[in-house]
């Protein structure tokens, strides 16, 4: 049975480590200052200052998102328990009237609260930037790269609370998180083509493949749901399109809430038989 007392009052108090955390300020910091550089140098394009949108805008950020995004999510996931274990900070928590289970969904939802903040945030100067010195003709595409956005960052959060669940160490749960970071990011649209060439994998293996990849869903679902075609994506995006039609987008954002709920499902388990030590 879960308290939805204690775990707002475990909520609150993740929020305001966050807050004072040098990590999440460090990546909230510079995430904000990408988001204006990048608005910027769309707005000011090659000589046509003040006439660009967000239809550049939000084509300008979706890389940024893929590598930035995931990378604060895997670390502050990787950091929530293990970091307080190996401090001892979490049997001091765990020796109050509180389940192992409350303590960490107050720790996730503090966590995914502070990182959507800081996203909103980001996008919102940004948005704020590019209606003052340009048009706001396609808003929408910008409304929903912002929403698939807080979106990936807690899938990335869910795994990283996962990585953290079972170990001690905080170094060590923060390098399995970059190493799955690297590889996710690596198994992107170039890794998968590598791969479909080595292995001679045919199209619809290639988009499994790609299903298996949150980050490659996550772009899959940004481009389907702004250009509601995935032809820039070869003939793996073709064939999605064709045999999926306009089921694809459901699909796609079922594929990422799949990705928040089985990680934390397992980070429960694991939490549970590791405990507080």
């Amino acid at each position: 049975m879960i308290d939805q007392n204690t775990v707002l009052i475990l909520t609150r108090k993740e929020i305001r480590d966050a807050a004072r955390n040098r990590w999440f300020g460090l990546f909230a910091g510079g995430f904000t200052v990408l988001t204006l550089a990048l608005s910027w140098m769309a707005l000011s394009g090659v000589g046509s200052y003040g006439v660009a949108g967000f239809g550049r805008t939000t084509a300008a950020m979706i890389n940024m998102v893929l590598l930035i995004v995931p990378l604060m999510g895997f670390t502050l996931g990787a950091m929530a328990i293990a970091t307080d274990r190996e401090r001892g900070a979490l049997a001091y928590v765990m020796a109050q009237p509180v389940t192992l289970l409350e303590v960490m969904l107050g720790k996730f939802l503090g966590l995914a609260l502070s990182l959507a903040a800081a996203l909103l945030i980001g996008f919102g100067l940004s948005g704020l930037l590019v209606a003052i010195r340009g048009s706001t003709s396609d808003i929408g595409n910008f409304v929903v790269l912002t929403g698939l956005t807080v979106f990936l960052a807690i899938v990335s959060l869910s795994v990283g609370i996962l990585v953290s669940a079972g170990l001690r160490k905080g170094a060590t749960a923060i390098g399995i998180a970059l190493f799955l970071w690297l590889v996710f990011a690596f198994l992107s649209d170039l890794g998968l083509m590598g791969t479909a060439v080595v292995l001679s994998v045919d199209i619809e293996g290639l988009f499994t493949l790609a299903l298996l990849n949150p980050m490659q869903v996550f772009k899959m679902a940004v481009i389907v749901a702004i250009r509601d075609n995935l032809e820039v994506l070869g003939p793996a995006g073709t064939y999605a399109v064709r045999t999926y039609g306009d089921g694809l987008l459901p699909l796609l954002l079922g594929i990422l809430a799949a990705w928040v709920v089985l990680p934390l499902a397992i980070g429960a388990y694991v939490f549970k038989k590791r405990g507080a030590v």
